[in-house]
């Protein structure tokens, strides 16, 4: 997955704007304007790091004279302790970026990390792990990217992408058979249709409806086992909701195809990253 530089651009545009507005009173009243510095993002955790190029272009759109030397590229792992970049230019400059830089590397990091362990806890099965559309607005891009970097799977990325028959749309459309019946006459041919179920009654009903993937939705591994059995092959299989670190081996040896975890990117912990400048 390769991020859209207008995008990442804009973005950082926009977290500088945010952050400095007009001035930084501390650090521009300081700071000599001409001091140089030396400064280094240095892990502090174990992990996967991600969003480094990111944090890099904060202080070179500051300042495009400013020297980034990158240690650690996305999807690399890292061990506390050990130097993600170093950097040298005019110290003021790498004060101002200072926050909005790990601000992005910090959240996008730690998406990625937690994507690596779940990854690895499903090792030997053939579920993968894929996230949701439980993002934070005008992020989704960063965080799907991070996800990837993790070794993960993206989910569609919008609507736009593919038909999924949630709870609400099958209970506004008169049921599942009817919501299937009614896409397929509008849809075009490159256009998926996920349907969630609830039960086993539910997920039959999708079979026979013609779904291409089915949510297993809050079911239990033993459930789950049952409904790759009565699925045998015939569509792909996502299980989702409720869904543990405790839980995550059983799930994925239930047979299914694809485990969601909303958690990636809703409510993942930042991975912590220190810059030392001086």
């Amino acid at each position: 997955m390769i991020l859209n530089k207008f995008y990442v651009e804009e973005l950082i545009k926009s977290a500088l704007k945010e952050d400095i507005n007009y001035c930084d009173v501390t650090t521009d009243y300081l700071i000599p304007a001409d001091q140089m510095g030396e400064g280094r993002l240095m892990s502090k955790a174990d992990g996967v790091v991600c969003g480094v190029e990111i944090a890099a272009r904060v202080f070179t759109m500051l300042d495009e004279g400013t020297e980034i030397e990158i240690l650690k590229n996305d999807g690399d792992h890292v061990s506390y302790g050990e130097d993600i970049m170093k950097l040298h230019g005019k110290t003021a400059v790498l004060l101002k970026g200072e926050r909005t830089a790990l601000n992005l590397i910090q959240h996008m990091s730690g998406i990625a990390t937690a994507a690596n362990k779940y990854t690895k806890i499903v090792e030997g099965t053939r579920a993968s792990i894929a996230d949701t559309r439980k993002t934070l607005p005008g992020l989704r891009p960063l965080q799907k990217y991070a996800v990837a970097c993790g070794g993960a799977r993206n989910h569609r990325y919008n609507l736009s992408d593919a038909a999924m028959l949630k709870d609400n749309h099958i209970d506004a459309a008169g049921g599942i058979t009817p919501a299937i019946t009614k896409l397929r006459e509008k849809i075009g041919h490159m256009t998926k249709i996920e349907v969630e179920t609830r039960n086993l009654d539910e997920l039959r009903e999708a079979l026979a409806a013609g779904a291409d993937v089915i949510m297993l939705d809050n079911m239990s591994p033993e459930l789950m086992k049952q409904a790759v059995e009565i699925t045998d092959g015939r569509a792909l299989l996502e299980a989702s909701g409720g869904i543990t670190d405790e839980t995550l081996r059983a799930v994925a040896e239930s047979g299914v195809d694809i485990i969601s975890i909303g958690a990636l990117t809703h409510s993942v912990k930042a991975f912590d990253i220190s810059m030392y400048v001086k």
